[in-house]
């Protein structure tokens, strides 16, 4: 079992840090080259795809549109380490994201990728992941655990370009976690099990268009100061941009300080004599 476990581990560790290398020579490397993120930003996901939540009942994705953005996560329920580690990791990273709320400015939809997912599984993980937000109000509708059919899987997955592959009984897939706009086309990909939590806001701003949370002024200052690097698949501080804040506000206080100047020389000249 727990040679099972580290080589599952293993494969999608590998899958995450180096997408798409792979050498034929070796078995794991043809699983690598087969798993993967073919990323297809203003894709938009098939809306009507149904699934069925954590408590049985049927949904479709749509109903989970229209009101934020959405992280979307691709996972699979009996997953012996990675899934449950990813998705404390992603409860853990939401928490520092000041001004967002899971209540009330986005959500997060978990779909397994297990077309024979166990029922009684999915309520299991749901629950486990949302004990680490305690005083999440309806949490099934704000962090739903889905399964489906094959055919509906099969679409989900393609519409967002994610590649994986069952090996033995477990699946070898990437570690990502997809932004969507608040009417379901893909924005971003997010890599890693860890992700930054300065990554994960800036994300959620940009599907957002800056409509999300508290302050509006402050997201526009934030996409204005950082700028997405698509090789480092990071949000990166963007120089140019704060070079010119710098330059205008080393403008606006040097104006200030001129006008201080100008009133205080005319207050001590004082008014002219009488005899001149």
């Amino acid at each position: 079992m727990m040679r099972s476990v580290l080589r599952h581990v293993l494969l999608c560790v590998l899958v995450s840090i180096l997408p798409g290398v792979a050498h034929a020579a070796d078995p794991q490397d043809a699983i690598l080259q087969e798993v993967g993120i073919d990323e297809k930003p203003g894709a938009a996901i098939p809306r009507d795809l149904p699934f069925t939540d954590a408590s049985g009942k049927p949904v479709r994705l749509a109903d989970y549109l229209g009101d934020g953005p959405v992280l979307l996560t691709l996972n699979y329920y009996t997953c012996p380490m990675l899934c449950p580690l990813t998705f404390r990791s992603l409860a853990a990273t939401m928490a520092e994201v000041k001004g967002f709320s899971l209540a009330r400015d986005y959500r997060v939809v978990t779909v397994s990728i297990d077309p024979d997912e166990i029922p009684e599984i999915a309520r299991v993980k749901a629950d486990e992941t949302h004990a680490l937000m305690p005083g999440l109000p309806d949490a099934d509708a704000r962090w739903p655990f889905l399964y489906g059919s094959p055919g509906s899987i099969r679409r989900l997955t393609e519409s967002v370009g994610y590649r994986y592959r069952k090996v033995g009984q477990e699946f070898a897939h990437p570690a990502v976690t997809i932004v969507l706009s608040p009417g379901g086309t893909v924005s971003r990909y997010l890599y890693g099990i860890e992700i930054d939590p300065r990554d994960l806001k800036l994300a959620m701003i940009e599907a957002a268009e800056g409509k999300i949370g508290e302050s509006s002024a402050g997201n526009a200052l934030l996409m204005y100061c950082f700028k997405y690097d698509p090789v480092g698949k990071k949000y990166m501080l963007y120089a140019r941009n704060i070079m010119k804040a710098v330059g205008a506000v080393t403008l606006i206080l040097l104006g200030g300080l001129l006008v201080v100047l100008w009133r205080r020389s005319g207050r001590t000249a004082g008014p002219p004599g009488k005899g001149e």
